[in-house]
């Protein structure tokens, strides 16, 4: 590990008791500045009223941290919306946002467009499917936003069971993100989860940054924003446990082609063709494939969109 990185864990990785809450809400106070939530989310109707509810009884009703909560649903078939609309939060379609530009599936791509339907200049994103969850996650990544002017994205860290197996990183992290990040961008081999969906980040940060569309969002987030201010810019918060709904091997796969995707594009920019990755299924004549697309499209930085520009001026 590079020097630079050891010096940075001793420095820029934080557990959330480091932060109490009145802290938290002290700063906030006395910069003024103003802090949203968004949940992407698609199908998620068994989890997304809980957690929707607990941000706003600990975080809105009880104390005044969080601004606003809004779930951008990005094309939910089950009751998704009216749950979170029915725990608290705002809910916002995917497809009206930025109408002109056709939307496209992909969780990068519901982030992108959270932008322009939030208000805060904290932005904190939280996976809509996570269980037993606790708004340590949103004090967490938000709190050094608040208190260090310095710091201006900050992941969640967290041990994440698998199968009742105490670990760390997801399998996608390990076999592929954390060695693409160790090869290539040895600089944030710390971060401890790379592609957790739980990251909090400043607006003015945010609207310079491409977004990959798909699963490659985390990864492609976390080298532009090193490339933009800087390793000591970033940094990460222990909040304990994450559980949630493990995806099957072959969703993970889709994933994996996609983050690697999005580091390649990163390490050679130019005209590339749009990759396939070819996947196999048991049929009723045996293995049958499965070709998918792999997601290249990426979304310009906010701050090149004449909706956003003339929002931020009215």
């Amino acid at each position: 590990m590079l020097e630079e990185v050891e010096r940075w864990l001793a420095t820029r990785s934080w557990s959330v008791t480091d932060r109490p809450l009145h802290q938290i809400l002290a700063a906030k106070q006395r910069t003024g500045q103003s802090v949203s939530v968004v949940l992407p989310a698609l199908n998620e109707e068994e989890t997304v009223g809980d957690i929707v509810a607990v941000i706003r009884q600990d975080l809105v009703e009880q104390v005044p941290l969080v601004d606003e909560i809004v779930v951008v649903d990005s094309g939910s078939t089950d009751r998704t919306s009216a749950v979170a609309a029915a725990a608290g939060a705002r809910v916002v379609h995917r497809d009206g946002i930025l109408p002109r530009v056709p939307a496209v599936p992909g969780k990068g791509e519901v982030l992108w467009r959270s932008l322009l339907v939030t208000r805060g200049d904290v932005i904190c994103f939280i996976d809509a499917d996570l269980r037993e969850f606790s708004s340590d996650f949103v004090t967490g990544i938000v709190g050094p936003l608040l208190t260090e002017p310095d710091v201006q994205l900050v992941k969640a860290m967290y041990d994440r069971p698998l199968g009742g197996a105490a670990g760390q990183g997801g399998r996608v992290t390990e076999l592929m993100a954390r060695p693409l990040l160790n090869m290539h961008w040895p600089r944030l081999a710390g971060f401890v989860q790379p592609l957790g969906g739980e990251y909090a980040a400043r607006r003015s940060l945010l609207e310079q940054l491409p977004f990959p569309v798909g699963y490659g969002v985390e990864l492609g987030m976390l080298v532009d924003a090193l490339h933009l201010v800087g390793l000591d810019a970033l940094a990460q918060v222990d909040v304990g446990v994450r559980k949630h709904r493990h995806q099957d091997g072959q969703a993970l796969g889709r994933m994996a082609a996609a983050i690697y995707r999005t580091a390649q594009l990163r390490l050679a920019r130019g005209h590339l063709v749009r990759p396939l990755l070819t996947q196999f299924e048991r049929g009723e004549e045996g293995f049958e494939p499965r070709t998918y697309s792999v997601d290249t499209e990426e979304r310009p930085p906010m701050t090149e969109i004449a909706e956003y520009a003339a929002r931020k001026v009215a």
